[in-house]
């Protein structure tokens, strides 16, 4: 999928790059929802863990950065935010992942931000979570078209604001 999108992504094509019959492949998912259903819930699982242990890092802020500015998983996501135009099932298992991964990521930046002393009525961590995760994602997706204007200005620009999140105060903030 990542690759050559959904579309390529065949019940024959995968029997075929997993070594086994077809036949085998609607053995375990009855359907391709099925298969793509379980693809996703293990890829994210994988990813939540990862998320996880990289979001209680010294740095949370700076790893929610590097986290979505991989690109090969913004490829993969962005294959199934297509596929999920199109198919309910897959929809709803995108949309429950992503509600997991808003709130393992914005309890991340609540508890860097309050670490820093940094107000959270004016920084809301939910706001802040987003416009790193989202601009991150973002360059990766335009790159994926060869759009590349502003990506050195806007990754520097963050990369001061996360050096300046990371020496901020260290008393907590009320």
């Amino acid at each position: 999928m990542r690759d050559d999108g959904y579309a390529a992504a065949t019940s024959r094509r995968i029997a075929t790059e997993a070594g086994v019959k077809q036949a085998l492949v609607y053995y375990y998912f009855p359907t391709m929802d099925d298969l793509f259903v379980e693809v996703l819930r293990t890829g994210a699982e994988v990813s939540l863990e990862r998320m996880r242990a990289a979001l209680t890092e010294d740095d949370p802020l700076r790893s929610l950065w590097i986290i979505n500015s991989d690109t090969r998983l913004s490829a993969l996501n962005t294959e199934f935010m297509a596929l999920a135009n199109h198919r309910k099932a897959i929809r709803a298992e995108l949309k429950a992942y992503a509600e997991r991964v808003r709130d393992i990521e914005t309890a991340a930046v609540t508890v860097a931000l309050r670490t820093r002393g940094i107000d959270l009525n004016e920084y809301p961590p939910v706001a802040i979570s987003m416009l790193i995760a989202q601009i991150a994602r973002s360059i990766c997706n335009e790159e994926a078209v060869g759009v590349s204007a502003g990506h050195e200005q806007m990754r520097a620009l963050v990369e001061r604001y996360l050096d300046r999140l990371a020496g901020a105060s260290s008393t907590p903030a009320s």
